[in-house]
């Protein structure tokens, strides 16, 4: 008998209904309809898993090029995310979620790769809400998700999102895990395109309008589209690619947003049983992403 807090996918969720869905609870009176408005309380004990994901190697090749990864016969560390995208707009779209989505603000993010996983493998992996915690301007909720090829647990990561609030729940109940690290200073320019949004959504199934245009992203309060925060940690990992271990965790904070277009500077420092990496505005006064790479 299958368990009553599972939902089995064969296939990834259609990511345009769901986007669609994402943005019907922040419209006036539509929002707080029956079936569209969003209850108030726990997280949902529900855990969503898709079958027997397979690799497309004409989209992994497009994600490498807009990414910087090099070829190879094993996923880059990040591209098993993509995954679980779909999971995470099904799961944060339902009204059992106590939150709506839009104006969700991904904070953190660890990925540890237990071993690479081959091109040709197929996975399942899973989601579930695990954590909802105070935080001084609202409350953080933690989105865990696996990736088992069979049995064997050979990737899995936690995205920390932040949901704000009219007043703050709190403290945070521990310290996050780099704070008091900083972005090193370093000599790689990136000089990103106004493109990068779409090019990234359109790879990635991830268009939130932020990312896509001016207009759309003036209608949240930026002054211009915004990278997504996961192309950047994908871009740092691409430019450490070549000393990264087989097994290891990437835990990155995403701290300033980075306008569209524009240049960033990467650096990097090896420091003692790791690496510390980050991303810094062109004058190097404004931190984007610190992150670290722990060998496992």
């Amino acid at each position: 008998m299958p368990d009553q807090n599972t939902r089995t996918f064969d296939s990834a969720p259609a990511g345009l209904p769901l986007m669609l869905k994402a943005a019907l609870p922040a419209l006036p009176v539509i929002g707080s309809l029956p079936g569209i408005k969003h209850s108030r309380g726990e997280l949902p004990e529900t855990t969503l898993i898709r079958r027997r994901v397979t690799t497309d190697q004409a989209h992994l090749e497009r994600y490498r090029r807009v990414c910087g990864f090099a070829s190879s016969s094993s996923l880059p560390a990040t591209y098993p995310h993509l995954a679980a995208h779909t999971l995470h707009l099904t799961m944060m779209t339902d009204t059992s979620f106590p939150f709506t989505p839009m104006g969700a603000v991904h904070l953190r993010n660890r990925i540890t790769q237990h071993r690479p996983i081959g091109v040709a493998e197929s996975y399942d992996i899973s989601l579930r809400a695990a954590q909802l915690t105070p935080h001084p301007k609202g409350q953080l909720v933690e989105l865990l998700s696996e990736a088992r090829v069979g049995d064997e647990l050979v990737w899995d990561e936690s995205m920390t999102v932040f949901f704000r609030g009219r007043s703050g729940s709190g403290p945070e109940p521990t310290t996050p895990p780099l704070d008091g690290l900083d972005a090193p200073r370093g000599p790689v320019h990136w000089t990103l395109p106004g493109s990068l949004g779409r090019s990234y959504g359109a790879v990635s199934g991830d268009r939130n309008p932020i990312h896509l245009h001016s207009l759309t992203a003036k209608a949240f309060g930026f002054p211009r589209a915004i990278a997504h925060g996961m192309w950047t940690k994908a871009k740092c990992l691409s430019a450490l690619e070549a000393d990264l271990p087989e097994a290891y965790t990437a835990t990155v904070e995403f701290k300033k947003p980075i306008l569209l277009p524009g240049t960033i500077v990467f650096g990097r420092d090896e420091q003692p049983g790791r690496t510390l990496f980050g991303v810094r505005s062109q004058d190097g006064d404004t931190e984007h992403l610190v992150g670290t790479i722990v060998p496992s």
